[in-house]
This record gives C-alpha cells, structure tokens and sequence, in this order.
C-alpha cells in the first residue's frame, strides 16, 4: 500500500502566492490513503484563489483525467497555476495533459508495507516522500532517471538519450526544455540540498 500526506505549507505557499488556481483531487484507490482532513483544510484556506476544482477517482488514468480535463477546460483556462492532491503517478499524468501549464503537487507519497496495486504503464512514482516534481516540471528524476540524479544531466548523456541506455531519453534533458517552456528555469537552483533517503521505499 502507499500513502499520501500534505506537503508543508511553506513548501507549497511561495510557489503559488497571489495566483488564480485549478485544483485537481484525486479520492484514491484501494491501496491508497488519502488525508482528506488534511486536505480540506489546506484547499478551503487557498478558497479566494481557487477558479475551479474537480475531484475524482483514479486520476492516474490517463484517458479518464483527460475528459475531466475538456469538462473544466473553461476553469482550467481562467487559472495561472493547475494544483493536484494525488499520488504522484496522477500528478505526472496532470502535468503530461497539460503541457503548457504549470502544474504543482501539494502531496508527498510514501510506501508502506502490503499489496501494491497495478498503475498506469507510462508513468510510475518511487514513492521515495519527499516528491520532487515541483522543481523539475512535473517529470521525476527519481523514476526516470537511470542513475537517480537529482541534481541535473550526469554529463555523459548526448543528443537528449540515456548514457546507460542510448535507447531512452535523458529525463533531465527533458526536465530542462520543459522548465525553459514555461519560463521556470530557475526552479533547478531548488535542488541543492541532499534528499533525505530515510523516507523513501528506495532507500
């Protein structure tokens, strides 16, 4: 089973201050626990920025997040900063819907011990706590990089393709051209401090 937890407020507060906002909910699945008190509270403080919200089960599917996303496409239009409470294999689909967006993640994901359910084949989460999706544009380094760098290219990547695997491409290849697409290059000086592997299934 997994479990999702509210990221600290201070965290999460700067990156959308005086910005109108979309919210995405995602309810959960069996094998996931959700802090809907938790969660409630946080949204009903953000409630004179909020332009729209849309909650629903299983947003880690794809095609089913899509239709919500054509239904509050007006909503979605009026704001500046799409917000999503999920795991973080929903909060990846969000942000490869909307790729013109800036999408953040107000959750951190963490593994606990039992079932682990069947997710989506194009995106997974290493449920590692400590979600890093807010500074590299929606795309994790944790998953996706063969080396698990979280500081940027190793160096040995060429043309945009994994060194390990020349058959995949560098995850931080494409983290920087969507950080410079949205303008938010300076999300990487973020990722300075050494991640606490302590919370992470990774570990």
């Amino acid at each position: 089973m997994l479990a999702v937890q509210i990221k600290p407020e201070e965290e999460i507060l700067p990156l959308i201050s005086a910005k109108k906002i979309f919210i995405f909910e995602c309810l959960g699945c069996r094998e996931v626990y959700y802090p809907t008190e938790n969660a409630e509270k946080f949204i009903h403080s953000l409630k004179e920025q909020i332009v729209g919200r849309a909650s629903l089960d299983y947003l880690c599917n794809r095609e089913f997040a899509n239709e919500y996303i054509k239904a509050y496409d007006n909503e979605i239009e009026k704001a500046q900063v799409i917000l999503v409470f999920s795991c973080g294999v929903g909060a990846q689909v969000v942000t490869s819907l909307l790729e013109d967006r800036i999408v953040y993640t107000c959750c951190d994901t963490v593994y606990l011990n039992g079932f682990q359910g069947l997710t989506a084949k194009e995106f997974n989460c290493e449920q590692c706590g400590e979600c890093y999706l807010n500074y590299t544009g929606g795309l994790c380094p944790v998953a996706l990089c063969s080396k698990h760098l979280l500081n940027g290219p190793c160096g040995g990547s060429q043309d945009g393709k994994c060194e390990v695997d020349p058959d995949i491409p560098c995850i931080w290849q494409q983290i920087v051209d969507r950080l410079a697409k949205l303008g938010q290059l300076g999300k990487l000086e973020k990722l300075g401090a050494p991640k606490n592997w302590n919370v992470s299934l990774t570990s």
